[in-house]
């Protein structure tokens, strides 16, 4: 079974590791940076936007779960075709993933398009921000099939070691952004003061600059993996259910997963909208927190999986314990950047004296959580998802969340009525329940499997 047993030196190792997390850390560093100039611009305009906009990415954010679901269903096939040297296989699975992918973003293009409203009553009761989310996510709503290829084709490149692309990609998509976004939401140069309209018109733009560079890159500069529209309608029986057979449990566990941040965005926006745009803002630094973490989780499925597509089955298990440890380090390192960050932002940000105090102790919940969360993270969507395993994050997410941190705090918010410091850290507690279970799974070695075909 071990028949090519080759592990890298430390130094090796962690060259090797840095060339792929650090272009994936400063992908996820811009990718937040464009959400944050929408939060940090709207925030200046007024609360009432703030939460609109908050709440109507609920939307697209579950959408992007759905893809990354696809492609890191997907991704546990290429990283081991990858390392099998197969590339024909690799180009028929992107063909397949992003055939489902466009259907997706077609479905909530159309919902979106036809009822906006309604979408925005799921997330709040509250009229102003009913009305100005409808407003954005009329014109975001065109953004979708844009993300559909673009994110499909980007990840799917990221787990044949082409991360650089990315890169590019979303550092464009920063600029045009941060430029359209705060001419139209504050009217400078002379153009007209759009507010909440002109953030969603600045992240369509930056989409289809996405887009383009992509389409420009996959026919210009790569010569790696040959994608064809054709590859959309292609047919291959076995790697059509392999795909269904990693790709469904990955999709449902984002999905619920992703469900569950959106239940936990309805809980809190009935807790009032002071509420809503602290904890708008403490998402935003978690996820600024967690850029080397999800870099790293990243770069574990990669290699993890492209050891075992080689038979290396000893590499694949120090690989992964080398980057439990550095996820452990890049967790720590996020919790101590909150808690630094905190006092400045709280000054920064024109929020009232109630959102201020719900800001400061969303952002002390934030900064224990990133540290499970980036140990979780690596472990569930890096190695186990690497080796093969796709199923036990499904059961993790269902057990910790839904019956768990979600039912407890709906029932303190609801029910108990329980105030909202404590609600809160009910609704976060998730992440620390995961990770005896996280740990019991990966001592198992149950998630070491090699899925690819002769």
């Amino acid at each position: 079974m071990e028949n090519n047993i080759i592990i890298k030196d430390t130094k090796s190792f962690y060259k090797m590791a840095f060339a792929l997390v650090l272009p994936m850390a400063v992908q996820n560093l811009i990718n937040v940076g464009i959400t944050s100039i929408d939060v940090l611009m709207l925030g200046k305009v007024s609360e009432t936007v703030l939460s609109a906009a908050s709440l109507a990415g609920q939307v697209q954010f579950i959408m992007t779960l759905i893809f990354f679901g696809l492609t890191s269903g997907a991704a546990v096939l290429t990283s081991q075709y990858w390392g099998k040297g197969d590339t024909k296989s690799i180009e028929k699975i992107m063909g397949i993933c992003m055939r489902f992918s466009l259907l997706v973003a077609l479905f909530f293009t159309t919902i979106v398009l036809l009822f906006p409203t309604q979408v925005m009553t799921i997330f709040t009761n509250e009229a102003p921000v009913i009305a100005e989310g409808a407003k954005y996510l009329k014109i975001i709503a065109l953004s979708y099939i844009f993300m559909a290829i673009t994110m499909i084709y980007l990840n799917i490149m990221r787990s044949v070691e082409r991360v650089i692309i990315s890169t590019v990609v979303y550092l464009a998509s920063l600029i045009v952004n941060l430029i359209i976004a705060s001419s139209l939401i504050f009217g400078l140069f002379g153009l007209p003061k759009m507010g909440i309209v002109g953030a969603a018109i600045a992240t369509l733009a930056a989409r289809g600059v996405e887009l383009s560079i992509v389409i420009i890159y996959h026919l210009k500069v790569n010569k790696l993996i040959k994608f064809k529209p054709s590859d959309l309608f292609v047919r291959d029986k076995l790697l059509f259910r392999d795909f269904l057979t990693y790709s469904i449990p990955v999709t449902l566990n984002e999905l619920m997963w992703g469900a569950g941040v959106a239940t936990n965005a309805i809980v809190i926006g009935h807790l009032g909208s002071s509420v809503v745009s602290a904890n708008s803002v403490a998402q935003i630094t978690r996820q600024l927190a967690t850029v080397i973490a999800f870099g790293l989780a990243n770069a574990t499925a990669i290699i993890v999986g492209k050891a075992i597509g080689e038979n290396n089955y000893e590499g694949a298990k120090t690989y992964a314990n080398r980057f439990i440890k550095l996820s452990i380090l890049a967790g720590i390192a996020g919790g101590v950047l909150i808690l630094i960050v905190r006092p400045f932002l709280m000054s920064m940000l024109n929020l009232t004296p109630i959102t201020r105090g719900h800001l400061s102790v969303m952002m002390f919940v934030m900064s224990y959580f990133v540290v499970a969360q980036a140990y979780n993270t690596t472990l569930v969507v890096g190695v186990f998802r690497g080796g093969g395993d796709t199923k036990f994050g499904l059961f993790l997410d269902v057990s910790t969340m839904w019956a768990g941190s979600i039912l407890f705090g709906a029932l303190a918010a609801f029910i108990f009525k329980w105030s909202v410091p404590v609600v809160y850290l009910i609704l976060m507690s998730d992440e620390i329940i995961k990770v005896p279970l996280v740990l019991w799974r990966y001592r198992s070695l149950k998630w070491l499997r090699n899925v690819t075909r002769d």
